[in-house]
Parts: C-alpha cells; structure tokens; sequence
C-alpha cells in the first residue's frame, strides 16, 4: 500500500480519530432513539459520520496519483505559537487570574488583547488594521453575547466597572 497524497492521508487519520474519540465519548450518554434523542444521539452520529468522512479522505489519498505526492511540510511554529498564545491570552484576560492576582479584565479588552497577539503570526503586521479589526470584533461579539444572546460575563475591567 502507497501513500500517494501525505497530505490528505494524514488529514483522513485526524478526521478518523477526533471523529471516533467524539463517539466514543458520545457512548457515556444516554443515546435514547430516533424519536427520542438523549444527550448522546447527536454527538454519536456527528462522530461516526466525521470518522467516515476521515476514512474516504485516507482512500482517496491511497488511490488517487498525485503529481508530487503531496509531502507534508516543515511546522510553521511561529503562526502556531501566536495563535496559542492569543487563545490562552483570551482566556486570562477575559477571567483573570485570581490565584495570582490578575484581575479579570473583560470581554472587549480580551478581544483587544487576543487579536494584537494573533496578528503577529501573520508576515506583515499593520496596526491600524488590527486596531480596526479588534474594534469590529469587539462590537459585534458585545452585540451578539451580551446584547442579544443574555450571556452574563465581565464586558470592562474590574477595577473600571466595579
């Protein structure tokens, strides 16, 4: 057997998991029946069907000839990084740290915060951009969060709002 596209073999073996880890999961639940779903009807089904997607993509890469085979390349760490600094940061900025005393700082600060970080891990940075961005982004997700969806959560820092 010959990989003929690592690229999609390896995207298939992930779908393969994520998707057979979700229904195993999925199996701790109630599943109840079709008429009747419990909390684990849905997650079984999405899981199976992600890992057959998973394993359609890893035929096609066994069967299909690719022109270069479709290697794998080097890591890009520096997006990588970023991006889970900026998710992390998000987390910390948004609940705070209280076991060492960073207090929480609020959704539209979080979202600053997060799309600063986030946009180093692209080639060229542009503040005025990011500054724009983190601005739509803020507004939009108090709108959607805050505003319409009721979420209850910090929108301003602690020490401004009390």
């Amino acid at each position: 057997m010959n990989i003929k596209s690592q690229k999609d073999f390896f995207s298939g073996l992930l779908y393969l998991v994520a998707g057979g880890a979700f229904a195993f999961g999925a199996t701790n639940y109630n599943l109840g029946s079709s008429a009747r779903m419990g909390p684990g009807y849905f997650p079984l089904l999405l899981g199976i069907m992600l890992a057959i997607i998973g394993v359609f993509i890893m035929f096609k890469s066994l069967t299909v000839e690719t022109q270069d085979g479709e290697k794998i390349g080097k890591w890009a760490w520096k997006p990588l990084f970023f991006i889970i600094c900026g998710n992390v940061l998000f987390g910390i900025l948004l609940g705070g740290l209280p076991s060492i005393g960073v207090p929480a700082m609020g959704l539209i600060v979080a979202i600053f915060g997060t799309t600063l970080v986030v946009s180093f891990a692209g080639d060229t940075f542009k503040l005025k951009e990011v500054l724009i961005l983190a601005t739509i982004l803020s507004i939009g997700s108090y709108g959607a969060f805050v505003k319409l969806l009721n979420l209850q959560f910090p929108v301003w820092p602690t020490f401004i709002t009390g």
